[in-house]
């Protein structure tokens, strides 16, 4: 019988298995589990699927819907397949163990076949990134704090074979060709720069290739197919120009054998939104730039080779065979999804409203895919949809609280690549009772009664549109120009712009600005040859306020200065507070020992008022 495309979703009450077209029905055999299901995944190569119950982890024969295996072990959190399926890895939450000699090992791997645990450790991260395979299961590595452990898998349970010490290294990827190569990445620390090493496994005496990093706080390492070639991601939480509120981001590409190793040059400002590699890793496509974001096509030593329209997208994804490629917007766009043939030249073979979607995936036969909205991002509306690649609605199905959906893989031998695009076929029932909406035109922006129907200016159009492009310096320019000024406060002058560009009103009153400037600076300067005696509105007179250069004077003593005034405040105050103090010590009261030493200081806040010219009376 021939094979047939199967999904699994997760909700809040079910677990269930569903063959894809042309049936569209559960797997007989497969009794769907209820409880607390907290999570479920398929094996690398489909065969087995593994759930998770309070009690234990079942491991299912996905065709079948029998169970394979039962692993007794109870309040997993996240379980993961090696390659092949002949492992299964789980993670329970770390437990402190009060009598401080026993220690709990959360991390556990196990034997598909018979059941048996082979090995344990102890992980706080919940995520199976920190523990990988080799393609071939004969070597798998593990994360800990500052060291990367090297294990032979038939020897799991005993002491690392090899063991790499790399002080302050967060992440690591294993290629996943017929090479054991493994890429280690060293955040910036200390002022050092951020670096990624390959190395070829299990020899670590030295790094088949280094590569320094600037700006690089996180990274995302992604190998082609082939494990041949390498992109690094890098990422930083706050942008130190100020053009980004996500932070700086830049992609390097790296060969193995050393033949290339380059940045790659994105000629759009703005973050990178996606990257992927084609399957045949000849080719990967970035997405980049503020919105509308720019798509570039790049071989494989980095090299432009095609340039897709701009638009609001933000995702990029390739078939299993790499004839399609899907570019989209989800998050907090709108949700459209264009698909390219890329065997004619790159043309558009339809586009797709998948509004509020999570989770987008090819089928295997890269024919058809599934677009679901789950929960927690979104409550309502969730459910599973699947369409084929011509834009028609296949299959429907509404849920309440979908977690997670996913195709089951399988190779791309099974389904032969056609050479032409087939008709859509005849939809699922589900999918006749909904009417499915073409992508609406956007009605654009408000616009006030008295601007509608005339053209809209370049100003207010997106770049796609064929307004102005977005540059993130003027951007900022303009905002800081265009700050509200503060009653009673100097202006923003902008020197360098000088007198262009002003209207005559505000050229005539930066004018009298300088003007007012030039003069009160000549009367400071200047000493007055009298001084008018100010009246108060009592009729009696008030003494004015001394004249620049004279001085102040007050309690009889000039000061020279505020400065001078300022400080004899001070001290004034401090002897006032010593006199108290010394009072309350002849009654005999008890001081603090703060206190006492203020009193010590007498003499030299005395001193420091007679040199202002104070005398004591």
């Amino acid at each position: 019988m021939a094979s047939v495309p199967q999904f699994y979703f997760r909700t809040s009450k079910i677990i269930g298995l569903t063959d894809a077209a042309p049936r569209y029905e559960d797997v007989e055999g497969f009794q769907q589990p209820t409880g607390n299901l907290r999570t479920c995944t398929y094996s690398p190569s489909g065969g087995h699927f593994a759930y998770t119950t309070v009690d234990d982890v079942k491991i299912i024969d996905s065709t079948s819907g029998a169970v394979y295996q039962t692993i007794p072990v109870p309040n997993v959190y996240e379980v993961g397949f090696s390659p092949k399926g002949s492992y299964l890895c789980t993670y329970e939450r770390p437990v402190k163990i009060d009598d401080g000699q026993n220690v709990h090992y959360n991390f556990k791997v196990w034997d598909v076949a018979t059941g048996e645990k082979i090995s344990q450790f102890v992980q706080k991260n919940q995520t199976m990134a920190n523990f990988q395979f080799t393609y071939d299961e004969k070597f798998c590595a593990r994360l800990v704090p500052n060291e990367l452990q090297f294990y032979e898998t038939k020897k799991l349970g005993g002491p690392a074979s090899h063991k790499l010490r790399l002080e302050g290294c967060t992440a690591f990827a294993i290629s996943p060709g017929h090479s054991y190569y493994i890429a280690i990445f060293v955040p910036e620390r200390k002022g050092k720069p951020a670096v990624v090493d390959v190395y070829n496994a299990p020899n670590f005496t030295r790094p088949l290739s280094t590569k320094s990093l600037f700006k690089a706080e996180r990274v995302v390492l992604k190998w082609n197919n082939l494990g041949t070639s390498l992109l690094v991601l890098t990422m930083t939480e706050v942008d130190q120009t100020g053009k980004s509120y996500y932070g700086e981001s830049t992609l390097h590409l790296r060969g193995i054998a050393g033949n290339f190793d380059s940045r790659i040059t994105l000629d759009k400002e703005g973050p990178i939104h996606d990257v992927a590699w084609c399957p045949d890793s000849k080719e990967f496509a970035v997405v980049y730039g503020y919105m509308p974001a720019k798509t570039m096509i790049f071989n494989y030593r980095g090299e432009t080779i095609r340039t897709l329209p701009l638009g609001p997208r933000n995702t990029i994804l390739y078939s299993p065979h790499g004839r399609f490629l899907i570019l989209a917007g989800f998050g907090n766009l709108q949700g459209e999804v264009d698909i390219y043939d890329r065997q004619n030249a790159y043309k558009k073979v339809s586009t797709i409203d998948a509004s509020n979607t999570s989770v987008c995936e090819w089928s295997p036969d890269g024919r058809y895919i599934l677009f679901a909205t789950t929960s927690p991002r979104l409550r309502v509306d969730n459910g599973v949809k699947i369409f084929h690649v011509t834009g028609k609605l296949a299959f429907v199905r509404e849920m309440t609280e979908l977690f997670s959906a996913s195709w089951r893989p399988e190779s791309v031998d099974i389904y032969p690549l056609r050479s032409t695009i087939s008709p859509a076929p005849e939809p699922h029932v589900s999918a006749i009772a909904v009417e499915v909406k073409a992508p609406a035109k956007s009605a654009g922006a408000y616009r006030p009664p008295h601007a509608r129907g005339s053209a809209t200016p370049l100003l207010f159009k997106r770049e796609d549109e064929g307004g102005f492009a977005i540059n993130a310096v003027d951007a900022a320019q303009q905002r800081v120009k265009s700050m509200r000024t503060v009653p009673g406060a100097a202006a923003i002058e902008d020197d360098a712009a000088g007198e262009e560009g002003l209207s005559k009103t505000a050229l005539r009153n930066k004018k009298k600005r300088e003007a007012k400037k030039a003069r009160e600076a000549a009367e400071s300067t200047a000493v007055p040859e009298k001084v008018k005696e100010p009246v108060a509105t009592n009729g009696t007179s008030t003494p004015p306020p001394p004249p620049p250069g004279l001085g102040i004077t007050k309690n009889g003593i000039t000061f020279k200065n505020p400065q001078d005034e300022k400080k004899y405040r001070g001290l004034m105050k401090k002897l006032r507070a010593i006199e108290d103090l010394k009072a309350r010590l002849d009654k005999g009261e008890k001081l603090e020992d703060t206190q006492e030493t203020k009193i010590k200081t007498e003499a030299s806040v005395r001193s420091e008022l007679a040199a202002l010219g104070w005398k004591e009376k």
